[in-house]
């Protein structure tokens, strides 16, 4: 999925609000007063580990965004596992645009090759078990959609986008509506579609189904409760495993048979990629 694609992102404008961030009134005072105004330069950004990619093609952006005349070979593909040292792009642009438009550029792209990456290492613990990874909400606000976009090139699949577009009656609501039951009714009665269910306790489980829930999310439990859930379940609806997931106990959670483990950690504590671009000399 190219970034142009993607729904609700406003590519235009995340580079001028990134850029005007970074540039302030004054501009990149720096350059201006070190790099000659016809210099050009010759650059390659490579990966210092081994990584899975994501977000390329916006770093390109904020170069062309910049030096409309750059000229860039992307040398790997978002959602590609790259060896450390590896080059994943070569660039060759007015020296002082490009200067001014690194550290943006970088920063995005090491932010979301970092979830790109730990969400691999989560996908490729579960292997094997059926169970499909899931990102959450748990993202840094005007990014959710390029961070979720980076889940994706890791393997994961999204969870819902916001909350427009499932129902997810967790515990909070429960407590107001009453019961498990009656927060699932007035769902199904307000004409949504899809109603996922926090589930805390073996005990809630075919309450919610009988109201209408139609996905599962069992909070917080144990492998082998988990295991009783998912038996319990039969297979009626979607299961999904969510609560302190890590990647030491994730394959015991994909083991039990749900069809889904959410993970916050993915979005939330991914550590950036170690990304550079060099100058090259001619």
């Amino acid at each position: 999925m190219a970034i142009a694609d993607l729904t609700g992102f406003d590519l235009d404008r995340f580079l001028a609000a990134a850029l005007a961030e970074d540039l302030g009134e004054a501009g990149d005072i720096t350059s201006a007063a070190v790099i000659p105004a016809d210099a050009m330069f010759d650059g390659l950004m490579a990966s210092r580990d081994a990584i899975t990619l994501a977000g390329t093609e916006i770093a390109a952006a904020f170069f062309r965004r910049l030096d409309p005349e750059v000229t860039i070979e992307l040398l790997a593909a978002d959602g590609e596992r790259v060896a450390a040292g590896a080059a994943v792009m070569r660039l060759n642009g007015q020296a002082r645009a490009m200067l001014t438009a690194e550290r943006s550029a970088l920063n995005l792209v090491q932010h979301l090759s970092g979830i790109a990456t730990l969400t691999r290492a989560y996908v490729d613990r579960i292997a094997g078990t059926g169970a499909r990874l899931l990102d959450t909400r748990k993202t840094i606000p005007g990014l959710r959609v390029l961070e979720k976009y980076a889940t994706r090139m890791g393997g994961a699949t999204n969870h819902r986008m916001g909350l427009w577009d499932a129902a997810m009656i967790k515990d909070n609501h429960v407590a107001v509506a009453g019961s498990v039951g009656e927060a699932v009714r007035r769902a199904r009665d307000a004409g949504i579609g899809q109603i996922i269910v926090e589930i805390d306790t073996i005990g809630q489980i075919e309450p919610a189904l009988a109201a209408g829930a139609t996905h599962l999310l069992l909070d917080n439990m144990a492998p082998e409760v988990l295991r009783r859930a998912v038996t319990l379940v039969g297979g009626r609806v979607p299961t999904e495993a969510s609560g302190g997931v890590t990647l030491e106990t994730i394959r015991a959670i994909a083991e039990t048979g749900v069809t889904y483990i959410s993970v916050g950690r993915l979005t939330q504590s991914a550590p950036a990629a170690d990304i550079g671009l060099d100058f090259r000399p001619s």
